[in-house]
């Protein structure tokens, strides 16, 4: 019992402190999220346009600042930071890319196309990624290039 009470404690904490949380929870729960947010509104300046059942558990959108998150899916354990773009290569299209599990999108990165962007990877602040990202690599650089490989230093085009 003592878990679900600092569940619940935890759960309100978010809810009443950070828009950012209040944006995904109110994205998460649809219609009814109407009736919660004249409480407190979220983050304004934080977009989803991705199916909500296509949101994996333990998504952290830190700073949600001038955020656009429109993926096809998005794995579990992902952070987003502030001023990202998450998108479509071309408008009128529904070329979005799909985010693995383990994710790290930094800063002013931009992450666009249909795309799939692996499990376990850093993507760098003010990186461009336009190409596929394999498993366990650091991504940096316009345009994005792997720095990192398996725990291993590489310098390696997308």
């Amino acid at each position: 019992m003592h878990v679900e009470e600092d569940s619940f404690k935890n759960f309100t904490w978010l809810l009443f402190n950070l828009p950012e949380y209040r944006s995904v929870f109110y994205y998460r729960i649809g219609k009814i999220s109407k009736l919660f947010s004249f409480l407190a509104n979220g983050r304004e300046s934080l977009y989803f346009d991705t199916p909500s059942s296509e949101i994996g558990k333990g998504l952290i959108i830190q700073h949600g600042f001038s955020t656009i998150v429109n993926a096809k899916k998005i794995g579990i354990n992902v952070q987003i930071w502030h001023n990202v773009t998450i998108g479509k290569s071309e408008s009128g299209t529904s070329k979005k890319p799909t985010i693995g599990n383990n994710v790290k999108i930094c800063a002013n990165a931009i992450v666009l196309g249909d795309i799939n962007v692996g499990n376990n990877v850093v993507i760098g602040a003010g990186s461009v990624v336009t190409k596929n990202v394999p498993d366990n690599c650091v991504i940096v650089g316009n345009p994005g290039y792997i720095i990192k490989r398996n725990g291993f230093r590489v310098n390696e085009k997308l």
